[in-house]
């Protein structure tokens, strides 16, 4: 999905994936496995490498990703990617690292901080604030002046009523509606959703996460370069 909004875009050239666990040389989505982050400052050199996008969904885990290239890479830039099917409101300011999906609709005087992720045919209500590390997942409608703290993920087709707070390092399950503050580190779900369990910010809550998964990144270089 993310190679498909970096291609669509046209503003740059995808060279391959890096993997920490695929390996090297094998063929990703028509792409090839160039190594894993370990390999960046030897591609940066042969490649002229402009910079990496995430392919991470676990927003803790797109964290942890983006310290260790730091870490390795330090100029090395993030880009952001933004599907030309989106809907971008007037005066909108969208961070470094984050991605928003096709058909993703962001009204107007809304903030998304750096490394979010908003997912296919989501929608975020004017003058809201999606801070670091944050995710809205497909089908998800909220309200004007939703702050959705840092590492925060709304689920698939969820709704947020206006004005409400989200916690950091909260989750809302698939389906709910949130008529409600959040407090930081739930798990709510339900129609109206309720709290269900306190978590840990680097609890699982995405379908397949494991301490195994795979964390793709895509180094990319400016078209025409």
């Amino acid at each position: 999905m993310l190679l498909d909004c970096i291609e669509k875009q046209g503003r740059y050239t995808v060279l391959g994936f890096l993997d920490s666990f695929k390996e090297k040389g094998t063929a990703q989505n028509g792409y090839r496995i160039l190594g894993s982050e370990q390999d960046l400052p030897h591609l940066m050199t042969q490649y002229s490498l402009h910079g990496v996008i995430l392919a991470i969904g676990n927003n803790w885990k797109r964290k942890n990703m983006v310290d260790q290239i730091y870490e390795i890479a330090p100029s090395l830039e993030f880009v952001t990617a933004i599907h030309p099917s989106a809907v971008i409101g007037k005066d909108v300011v969208v961070g470094r690292g984050s991605v928003i999906m096709p058909g993703a609709i962001v009204n107007a005087n809304s903030r998304i901080a750096d490394f979010c992720i908003l997912n296919t045919n989501s929608s975020l209500g004017h003058d809201g604030c999606m801070e670091k590390f944050s995710s809205i997942a497909s089908g998800v409608c909220t309200g004007g002046n939703l702050i959705l703290g840092s590492f925060s993920a709304i689920s698939l087709g969820a709704k947020v009523i206006e004005e409400i707070t989200v916690g950091e390092h909260s989750i809302i399950g698939a389906g709910s509606l949130v008529v409600k503050d959040v407090d930081s580190y739930s798990v709510v779900y339900g129609s109206p959703a309720r709290l269900v369990r306190k978590r840990h910010a680097a609890d699982p809550y995405l379908s397949g996460d494991s301490d195994s998964c795979d964390l793709p990144v895509l180094p990319i270089k400016r078209s025409g370069s």
